[in-house]
């Protein structure tokens, strides 16, 4: 098995998870990062610098097909609504929109060369389930959202899409809010299955999105440890 995969964000935390268990079953894997020499060494893989706010995309890097895409990068910005400004909603806006689209842009004619092509992209449970002060984080991947029912009906039947959306997960994004075991354990709490998201676990759904999930496409799949569907009495 050969799959050609491209993972944005592939440095640390979920893209770095999803890097390991694609290449472990032989998949030809590239990422892209600002810093990828930071990057786990992974036999095989190839990494790439770019910054998903500001540089050309590196075409050059692309092979002559993919059978898939991963958009990673995100943001977890939580402030009361009086105190964000129209700037933090941009950039939140940028980088978990705009670095996609200009992903999925620039990748688009190689993915279709390629075979049973898909596209796995990130939103959060905030989206679906009203929280307080993630006002900027909530509207910029509720517009992700948007973006792959909308190219999930466009793409289709050569490219499937789909998003995931977690809860609070233990990776270097979040570290500020689970740095100590009372804040794991109150995170832990407020889930009907008393557990917070692992990096590995989401790697392994969008690895499933990947390479297995033939029949689903449009679809954005909570892993929030029943956060937004459940309430307990």
């Amino acid at each position: 098995m050969s799959n050609p995969i491209l993972i944005v964000g592939g440095r640390s935390g979920i893209g770095a998870a999803l890097v390991a268990s694609l290449a472990e079953r032989g998949h030809q894997i590239m990422h892209l990062s600002r810093e990828p020499e930071k990057a786990p060494d992974v036999q095989g893989v190839r990494g790439f610098r770019w910054d998903a706010l500001g540089d050309p995309f590196p075409r050059d890097c692309l092979p002559e097909r993919l059978d898939g895409v991963v958009y990673c990068p995100g943001s977890i910005r939580l402030k009361p609504f009086g105190r964000l400004r129209e700037q933090e909603f941009r950039d939140d806006l940028e980088l978990n929109l705009m670095g996609a689209v200009r992903t999925l842009q620039a990748t688009m004619e190689v993915l279709k060369r390629g075979d049973q092509g898909s596209v796995v992209l990130f939103s959060t449970v905030a989206v679906g389930t009203g929280m307080p002060f993630h006002a900027s984080v909530a509207a910029a991947k509720g517009a992700v959202e948007g973006l792959t029912r909308s190219l999930a009906a466009e793409f289709a039947p050569d490219i499937r899409v789909n998003a995931i959306a977690p809860t609070i997960t233990d990776t270097p994004l979040a570290s500020r809010l689970l740095n100590t075991e009372e804040k794991r354990q109150s995170a832990a709490e407020r889930h009907p299955l008393k557990q917070i998201g692992s990096a590995s676990e989401l790697a392994e759904t969008a690895r499933w999105l990947l390479t297995d999930a033939q029949m689903v496409t449009g679809q954005v799949i909570a892993i929030d440890a029943g956060l937004s569907s459940l309430r307990m009495l």
